[in-house]
């Protein structure tokens, strides 16, 4: 054996250990390769973190914990093995507890006999808080033998690859609930390939771009067919429902679906079950559904149906689930629902059904009975407390009254009766409800003691709303609810934490809200939910001391506003990495914004306003962040904003008003794209705003204030050309919403029609303009005109001169106009008359002259909108203009010279003395001004000045020819 040969098998000898050595084999390996089937099996369980939280279903539990290396892998559990070959045929590893992600190079695919394969629900990610969009590896491709495979809730995203397509022997394919993109040559594909299919489920998945008409295609032996919520789009088939082996059909959840489906006679069909969601479903659709005589499954949510609920005597019969809810089925509800002995749930929620509930019923034996959001009003009836089976009871949102009655038996799961009108107290049985999990009683009239032995026994229970009720504390009951996930008892009139939280470890949400919960928050709290909470909201209580030590490692939204806390925010708040709402408005907090808060990626909201923070705002704004909302009015923040700011890429607000923050006008916020309210009144800005630095600044900004600054120079022309978003809106084109999202609705305090008004949310279509309280200059631009969706605008309290511009009539939206306290002249243009939503306007304190215009709001104004204007006249005004010469002020120019006497304390007699020095010395400033190149503002000032000096020369040469 040569020595080249030698090293050649000795390198390869050590490629073999060293690969039997890696966690994962090569990328080159083969993917079915000739591993055994029990180290490949044993090798893919090490590759993931067993979690709980990884998988949703109550039966969980972690299939892989039993496995051994000393027993064969066909005793272990979710393994199927073939009895002849001991081959690994079957994988069934659903509700598993598996967390993390699968790779190309997985041990998965060393196994080639697979026939069925489950990994539905688990977290095949390695981010807890986003799915894997790294799609399903195409590897899955490669099990050609596979008859089942089952990848829902798998925890990933992106497009399903087409070598799926190529599993040819698939009977059942399930790949729901994952957020995945299906296109059309992958779909064409599938349809072609996948002939032996006999279930198709791919709820969830987005399918916008398939057209309908190939659905007919599908495979001929297809019995179960579930595109939920899938996004598609146009007019279904009227022979949809006869596809020859077709069972199931369920389409619901598809809002843009469209279809007459006119045929009258479906005898042909085998369906039994139906589901359905869309538009331009007929009346006539509605009455042929009772030809579907098979049919015992019938969903109907979200069709846009009106009139009566049909009776259907052909199926109703036989019906044992019926859902005709979310849509606007009026009248009273038919009496033949309530006698069906095969129904187990109705759900007629969210219509418009009317009248009380049958006072009897007979045979019925439902075990899932959904009416909530409709108009029913009534008692309760005994028979709703009398069904054996009965689950579930969901009857909020309607208008009964009356006392809950006693439960008969214990089979109920879950029982939802707020927002009605109940009283009383909680009956005695609730104690026997040993399987309860969700107890929703929010918003009635009913007195409750919390803490007594009736809940003792509901060990089960994971949700508890009763707030917006009286509630009473009883702490010194010794128990606990260990499965607690959601607690709400906001505004119940609590004075006490409920210390049978201090054992409940699994606490996701909760929220005590406006009470009058006094003192410190206990510590004990800290412990709640320690790795499991969520929410957190204790806004609007009497809570003191310093903030509350909390373990923050779970901890999304938090909400202490309203309190009286004092101190300063814990450097323990940098522990929650995954904060994204912190709401401490409205304290005693003081001290500095910690830096860890602004410098996270996950942060969405912070309100930290109204409270005595000091320092300068925090500059280490994060690239990437995701900071939607930006809170900091009334504190005593100052220095200059921070650069980093312009990192806020999704900054939709910004608010920070009211503080001490000085240098220029920010105008780099304006590559802001997202960006729609910006204040910064009542601060230390100064200076001439100038034209824009960036192009097509502030396009979405609806609403600013930069009022009660030092801003100076000319009105901003350049900045007002590009705030599209207050031009041509139509607001009957928008769908109004407030600013904000789930946790959080941002609020505002702004000045509307003359007042500063808290508005605790704020509607899209609200846009305004304030720029009062400054020393702005030169005439008002033309251009305002053109903000035609404007609610408001304010440019009082500035040196504004010359005539309104006319173009304010185009403002066919405006609710409030400040033009006060300016030196504006002429007459007031008549165009403003056609502003028929104008409730406030005030002109007073300008040299305005002539006729007040007159008819529609101008009707409805008094004095005090034209005060110290002495050339206007007619109504409100005494001076009528028939009879009254309005007397003409002083031209502007003139006035502004004696004002100007009087702010700078020099008469004529000092000016004309030291004219003859101050004019070569002017000269010289101002060509050494036009020499480096001022701002246009600063030349526009220049230029000002020396036209006054000019007007003063005039005037004086005037005196003194008078005197003469």
């Amino acid at each position: 054996m040569g020595l080249s040969t030698w090293k050649y098998q000795l390198f390869f000898l050590f490629c073999l250990i060293l690969h039997s050595q890696l966690p994962f084999p090569s990328s080159l390996s083969s993917p079915l390769s000739s591993m055994p089937p029990c180290s490949a099996l044993l090798h893919f369980s090490k590759s993931f973190s067993l979690n709980k939280s990884a998988s949703l279903s109550l039966a969980s539990y972690p299939k892989t914990a039993s496995w051994r290396e000393d027993k064969h892998c066909c005793t272990w559990d979710g393994i199927e093995c073939d009895k002849n070959t001991s081959l690994v045929v079957g994988l069934d590893l659903s509700s598993s507890w598996l967390f993390g992600n699968i790779l190309s190079n997985s041990t998965l695919f060393f196994l080639p006999n697979l026939r069925r394969l489950n990994l539905a629900d688990n977290w095949f990610s390695d981010n807890w808080f986003s799915r894997s969009d790294s799609g399903i590896p195409s590897e899955f491709g490669n099990f050609k033998s596979l008859t089942h495979l089952n990848l829902s809730d798998f925890g990933i995203s992106g497009q399903i690859p087409f070598e799926i397509s190529q599993l040819s022997s698939l009977v059942s394919l399930d790949l729901s609930k994952n957020g995945l993109l299906i296109k059309a040559p992958v779909w064409k594909r599938v349809i072609g390939n996948l002939t032996q299919l006999r279930e198709l489920i791919l709820d969830r998945t987005n399918m916008s771009s398939i057209r309908l008409h190939s659905l007919m295609n599908l495979s001929s032996s297809l019995t179960t067919l579930s595109l939920r919520k899938c996004d598609l789009r146009g007019k279904l088939e009227n022979n949809i429902l006869c596809l020859p082996s077709i069972q199931t059909l369920d389409l619901t959840g598809n809002w843009d679906l469209e279809g007459s489906l006119l045929k009258s006679n479906w005898s042909c069909s085998s369906l039994n079950f139906l589901g359905l969601s869309g538009r331009m479903f007929s009346r006539e659709f509605l009455n042929s559904i009772d030809n579907l005589k098979s049919l015992k499954h019938l969903a109907l949510p979200g069709c846009n149906f009106t009139g009566s609920i049909p009776a259907w005597p052909g199926i109703l019969t036989k019906l044992t689930y019926l859902d005709l809810s979310n849509n606007s089925f009026s009248g009273l509800l038919p009496s033949s629902l309530f006698n069906l002995p095969n129904l187990s749930t109705l759900n007629l929620g969210s219509n418009q059904l009317v009248g009380p509930l049958p006072s009897h019923v007979s045979g019925l034996n439902l075990v899932d009975l959904y009416l909530s959001s409709n108009f029913l009003n009534g008692t309760l009836p005994s028979w709703l407390f009398s069904m054996p089976s009965l689950e579930t009871l969901y009857l909020h949102r309607n208008r009964f009254v009356g006392e809950i009655g006693e439960f008969k038996y214990n089979s109920l799961q879950e029982l939802a009766l707020g927002y009605n009108k109940l009283h009383g107290s909680i009956p005695r049985s609730v104690s026997r409800l040993v399987n309860l999990t969700i107890l929703y009683l929010s918003s009635n009239n009913l007195s409750i003691m919390l803490g007594s032995e009736m809940f003792s026994k509901l060990e089960n229970l994971e949700y508890l709303d009763f707030s917006n009720n009286s509630v009473s504390i009883n702490n010194n009951a010794a128990y606990a609810l260990p499965n607690l996930q959601q607690l709400n008892l906001s505004s119940s009139n609590i004075s006490e934490f409920p210390i049978f939280l201090r054992r409940t470890t699994k606490l996701v949400y909760l929220d005590l809200s406006n009470n009058q919960i006094y003192g410190r928050v206990p510590k004990w709290l800290g412990d709640v939910g320690m790795n499991s909470l969520y929410y957190v909201n204790l806004r609007g209580n009497l809570l003191q001391g310093p903030f509350p030590t909390l373990n923050f490692s779970s901890t999304r939204v938090i909400f202490f506003s309203n309190n009286n806390l004092t101190g300063e925010i814990p450097s323990l708040i940098c522990d929650a990495i995954h904060l994204e709402v912190v709401d401490l408005s409205h304290n005693n907090l003081s001290g500095m914004i910690p830096k860890c808060l602004v410098n996270s990626t996950a942060l969405s909201v912070l309100d930290l306003r109204m409270n005595s923070l000091h320092g300068t705002i925090p500059a280490t704004f994060a690239k990437g962040n995701n900071i939607r909302s930006i809170n900091l009015n009334g504190n005593q923040l100052e220095g200059p904003l921070p650069r980093s700011l312009a990192n806020c890429t999704y900054l939709e607000v910004l608010d920070l008003g009211n503080n001490k923050i000085n240098g220029a006008f920010p105008y780099w916020l304006g590559s802001l794209r997202k960006l729609q309210v910006l204040v910064i009144r009542s601060n230390r800005f100064q200076g001439c705003i100038g034209n824009p630095k960036t192009k097509f600044p502030f396009l979405n900004l609806r609403i600013i204030d930069i009022s009660n600054n030092q801003f100076n120079g000319p009105l901003p022309i350049k900045y007002f050309e590009y705030f599209k978003a207050m031009m041509n809106v139509n607001e009957s084109e928008v769908a109004l919403k407030y600013m904000g999202e789930n946790y959080y609705q941002d609020s505002l305090n702004i000045m509307i029609k003359g007042q500063y008004i808290e508005m605790e949310k704020v509607l899209n279509i609200l846009t305004s303009i304030d720029f009062s309280n400054n020393s702005f200059r030169g005439d008002m631009p033309k251009i305002i005109g053109r903000l035609k969706s404007l609610k408001g605008l304010n440019f009082s309290h500035n040196n504004l001169v010359g005539h309104i511009p006319p173009s304010i009539g185009n403002l066919t939206n405006l609710e409030w106009l400040d033009l006060s306290f300016n030196k504006l002249d002429g007459e007031i243009p008549s165009q403003l008359a056609d502003l028929t939503w104008l409730a406030v306007l005030k002109l007073s304190h300008n040299q305005l002259t002539g006729h007040i215009p007159s008819g529609t709001q101008f009707n409805t104004f008094n004095n005090d909108s034209y005060t110290e204007n002495l050339g206007l006249c007619g109504f409100p005004l005494s001076r009528t203009c028939e009879n009254h010469k309005a007397k003409q002020p002083p031209p502007s120019t003139l006035q502004q010279d004696e004002n100007l006497e009087h702010e700078n304390g020099f008469g004529w007699q000092a000016v004309s003395i030291g004219y003859a020095c101050g004019t070569i010395f002017g000269m010289l400033m101002g060509y050494l001004i036009f020499k480096i190149g001022k701002p246009k503002c600063l030349v526009r000032m220049v230029k000002l000045e020396q036209h006054i000096m000019l007007r003063r020369l005039k005037k004086n040469a005037y005196r003194r020819d008078g005197r003469r």
